[in-house]
């Protein structure tokens, strides 16, 4: 369970921080997303493990990146368009 909890935190924080190297004018600051990617995959990792049981890791670490880019996607403010003015 140890090496689950670690590798899913490992992995959210991966997957945040290319979200950080995609998306950096669309999301909070750094901290903010880099701690929502390893707390979305620990989270993640307890609710995967809790519906599969022990005996599950591949599965209990693809739930844990599921929830975690999920919990990442909602911290994404959408794109700034410019606004154009009506024609006078």
């Amino acid at each position: 369970m140890f090496l689950e909890a670690l590798g899913s935190a490992l992995l959210g924080f991966a997957l945040a921080w290319a979200a950080l190297h995609r998306l950096a004018d669309r999301l909070p600051p750094r901290r903010t997303v880099l701690i929502t990617g390893v707390l979305g995959g620990l989270f993640g990792s307890l609710v995967a493990h809790a519906a599969l049981g022990p005996g599950f890791a591949p599965y209990t670490l693809l739930g844990a990146v599921a929830i975690c880019a999920v919990l990442l996607s909602l911290l994404i403010r959408p794109a700034r368009r410019l606004r154009r003015s009506a024609a006078a």
